[in-house]
């Protein structure tokens, strides 16, 4: 089965950075896309960076220019570096990936167990 594991989260002081990692483990041999999302207290979970295994990325407009996503598809593994830590970047950082059923139109999706990033003023 498909299991998405997740490190990296910490705490960090405003202006830190943080790395966060997630492996995707299992029988899946393709993966359409990975990334993470968010969920801070009171708030919606929301995407915070994706990206597709043909390399395209996507942000959410909070993040641009201090996230930067990428993978390494041999290891099936997605890393979101974080960079110029706001407090207000504090949440559950859940890492999702998107992985097509072989042989039908369908795609599944996977959630990593969620890591906490807390970012101090």
């Amino acid at each position: 089965q498909v299991q998405l594991v997740e490190s990296g989260g910490g705490l960090v002081q405003a202006g830190g950075s943080l790395r966060l990692s997630c492996v995707c483990s299992g029988s899946l041999f393709s993966w359409k896309d990975m990334g993470y999302y968010r969920r801070a207290p009171g708030k919606q979970r929301e995407l915070v960076a994706s990206i597709t295994s043909g390399g395209i990325t996507n942000y959410a407009d909070s993040v641009k220019g201090r996230f930067t996503v990428s993978s390494n598809s041999a290891k099936n593994t997605v890393y979101l570096q974080m960079n110029s830590l706001k407090p207000d970047d504090t949440a559950v950082y859940y890492c999702h990936a998107t992985i097509p059923e072989y042989g039908l139109k369908l795609d599944l999706d996977y959630w990593g167990q969620g890591t906490q990033v807390t970012v101090s003023s």
